[in-house]
């Protein structure tokens, strides 16, 4: 098949890493985008780029545009209520066994930009729209939009349309919050109009008891800014802090800064100016750390990318990016048979994604709900980093050859 319709319902990282290596497997495909925003959205917080993913950038000849875009943060400091360092995990300076702050450590609309602009020439973007329903047919999908009402068929239908994707709950008959696995934790994420890290280029990381966190991060904007995170973490105990939480998401934005300020107003620390700083912001938003884990990751026409079929805290921008390069070979490999590359892809992707272990009990260990734990836990890592075991183990792991574990994925034959 020379030419392929495809619909891509979401204009984030997955869809448009697909759409590139798609359109380098059959330049004359017929690639829609449809985003549910007014404009694609050039926004979001830090994410970082690992393992596999390293690989991908590298061959789409992205990866020396993503260095120069990346924060240049150095690391992360564990502060206490005064501010003085506890701890400090550093960047390990290497791609192949990274820290806590990766090499490419990069705000998420800086890296989204990095990759539409490629494609933005050669894809139809549909914007202020979404998929309300489809029908799936011998001959394609037929997709009915939500706004228009407009119907028309596609040979493809990609949701990559985020943790509470609404095509996945169609595709699996179920509410889209039922492949949904909470972390126990929730996070806001705004920029600060001001430097509260004084030029520093490590993060700092505050714990207050009750599973309060304040994390900032630097942010090279000449003007001086710091990106903030607000975040809670809650333990099976805690069930009406949870419900609280999860009531002001659902509430939106301005029902979650005053939780916020309820929550953190007695916190320590800069907790006063990050919270004037969060109201003062203009791109705050919040979300639940979620995993999805769908029992399936297509189904005839219709398949899920990224976050829409396994969100992941900690590597989701890494799996969304692979995840889009081995759709788009699965595509090339079958000569554009939809339902057959749809089954390579899950072939492929599901072993990945299904063998990783939640993170869940790390967060609650580095994150302690007590004024005890947090001095326990700031002793353990004072002791480990003053002793510069983190660097030694690294420098171990790679004198061994242990490495990042990188995805088990076929060799497609690119065109040149």
């Amino acid at each position: 098949m020379s030419s392929l319709n495809v619909l891509i319902s979401g204009s984030g990282i997955a869809g448009s890493v697909f759409a590139f290596w798609l359109l380098r497997a059959y330049p004359n495909a017929k690639i829609t985008i449809v985003e549910r925003d007014a404009s694609l959205r050039l926004t979001g917080a830090s994410v970082d780029i690992r393992s596999s993913a390293v690989d991908i950038i590298t061959w789409m000849g992205l990866e020396p545009t993503i260095r120069n875009q990346t924060t240049n943060e150095q690391g992360v400091q564990f502060v206490d209520a005064n501010g003085k360092g506890v701890a400090t995990l550093e960047a390990s300076g290497r791609s192949d066994i990274q820290s806590f702050t990766s090499e490419y450590e990069i705000f998420r609309g800086a890296l989204a930009k990095i990759f539409i602009d490629p494609i933005i020439d050669h894809v139809t973007t549909i914007l202020d729209e979404s998929v309300d329903d489809f029908e799936q047919r011998d001959d394609g999908v037929v997709v009915t939009f939500a706004k228009s009402k407009e119907k028309k068929t596609y040979d493809l239908l990609v949701a990559a349309d985020g943790l509470r994707s609404k095509i996945r709950g169609a595709m699996l008959n179920t509410t889209p919050e039922e492949q949904i696995q909470g972390e126990g934790a929730h996070a806001a994420y705004f920029t600060i109009k001001q430097d509260l890290l004084q030029g520093g280029r490590l993060a700092q990381w505050y714990n207050a008891p009750n599973g309060r966190v304040i994390f900032l991060r630097p942010d090279p904007d000449p003007a001086g800014r710091t990106r903030g995170n607000l975040i809670n973490l809650t333990t099976t105990r805690e069930l009406e802090t949870r419900q609280k939480l999860d009531n002001a998401l659902r509430q939106g934005n301005e029902s979650y800064m005053t939780l916020m300020d309820d929550l953190f107003h007695d916190a320590g620390w800069l907790a006063p100016e990050v919270l004037k700083g969060m109201h003062e912001s203009d791109d705050f938003y919040c979300s639940l750390f979620g995993r999805v884990r769908s029992p399936k990751l297509q189904d005839g026409r219709v398949v899920l990318l990224g976050d829409a079929g396994y969100a992941t805290p900690g590597i989701g921008t890494s799996l969304a990016i692979t995840g889009g390069y081995v759709l788009a070979g699965e595509l090339m490999k079958h000569s554009g048979d939809v339902q057959m590359a749809l089954k390579g892809y899950e072939e492929v992707m599901a072993p990945l994604v299904h063998g990783l272990p939640s993170a869940a009990a790390g967060m609650q260990w580095f994150n302690p709900q007590t004024w005890w734990g947090i001095r326990i836990r700031n002793m353990i890592l004072g002791s480990v980093t003053g002793l510069r075991l983190d660097k030694l183990a690294m420098l171990a792991a790679s004198a061994l050859g242990y490495t990042e574990k990188k995805a088990s994925m076929p060799e497609y034959p690119w065109p040149a």
